[in-house]
């Protein structure tokens, strides 16, 4: 069953009212709904478009969060074959809600990581709703450096709120984990690309995100800080977050102005929870062109290349 979000009320009484009608031919079979079905559809879709051509940064944040929105899981199901996760980081324990592991691109020989929120309650609690402890991040280093000496390419998927927060985490070394991650990253001579196919939130996303390329999906947001929180902080209004997402700049569109990001996947209107297959065609190309620009680097301009991508942002405001 569709799950709609606020601001898609008019499509969501346009869908009520063919699945309405539907339900009305199948107890008369003498009632001819065709018509009528086709313009409420062409109606709907119009109306989609319509919204989704405005979208204000909120309503991005919402459709990031959806609930029927691809998750990790689902773009390792559609676009790595032979996928063998791999657990524990070899000092604490497993980390269910940072997957990471080995399996082949078109063929190749690739290092996948990514947050896993889940898409039940209880998958979500497995996953910990895409919150990872230290112990995933460190298990994300032993990855990427297993990956870095086979000289593979490694891709990250990024869907996170941010790391998690308890005092278990924080006792564990949850700083230090991600700040070694996010060096890992930098450090690679082998080329990396990091995917923000929902929430991009904080050090728990930048932790897998250093890499050579970042792209994000068109309905995607990334901030150091969620709205609500940084609405908590700024305007002592939680309430506020709205104005709060507006004022931190966090969609594709902005990030890619400001040089923080170096591309957008495009997501068919509606998003990618309504356009699933569309959103991972477009997703494999851009892998694809990634691997195929990097492929004749050797690991000093991996490294340099790199390197001076993220020294450039914000020397050019």
């Amino acid at each position: 069953m569709q799950s709609y979000l606020d601001f898609e009320k008019p499509v969501a009484d346009l869908e009520a009212k063919i699945v309405e009608l539907k339900s009305l031919a199948q107890t008369d079979q003498a009632v001819s709904i065709d018509e009528e079905v086709n313009r409420l559809s062409a109606r709907a879709d119009e109306a989609l478009v319509e919204i989704y051509r405005k979208l204000t940064p909120w309503q991005k944040t919402q459709v990031a969060r959806h609930p029927q929105r691809p998750h990790f899981s689902d773009y390792v199901r559609s676009l790595i074959t032979e996928w063998t996760p791999l657990a524990g980081d070899r000092k604490y324990g497993e980390d269910a809600a940072l997957q990471a592991g080995f399996g082949r691109f078109n063929g190749m020989p690739v290092a996948v990581l990514g947050q896993e929120k889940g898409n039940s309650t209880e998958t979500r609690l497995k996953h910990n709703f895409g919150m990872a402890n230290p112990e995933g991040y460190r298990k994300a280093v032993r990855i990427m450096d297993m990956a870095d000496r086979f000289s593979i390419p490694v891709i990250s998927f990024v869907d996170t709120a941010g790391a998690y927060p308890g005092i278990g985490a924080e006792e564990r070394g949850q700083a230090e984990a991600i700040a070694r991650s996010t060096e890992k990253g930098l450090e690679l001579g082998v080329p990396n690309i990091a995917i923000i196919i929902g929430e991009g939130g904080s050090g728990g996303a930048i932790a897998i995100a250093t890499a050579n390329r970042v792209l994000m999906l068109e309905n995607a947001i990334y901030s150091v800080i969620s709205p609500e929180a940084g609405a908590s902080i700024l305007f002592r209004d939680a309430a506020r977050a709205q104005d709060m997402a507006t004022a931190q700049k966090i969609t594709a569109q902005d990030l890619l102005g400001f040089g923080v990001i170096d591309g957008i996947i495009h997501e068919p209107a509606g998003g990618a929870h309504r356009h699933q297959a569309a959103v991972m065609d477009a997703t494999r190309g851009a892998l694809d062109t990634f691997l195929k620009d990097f492929a004749g680097k050797s690991r000093l301009e991996t490294r340099e290349h790199r390197r001076e991508k993220f020294l450039a942002i914000g020397t050019n405001l």
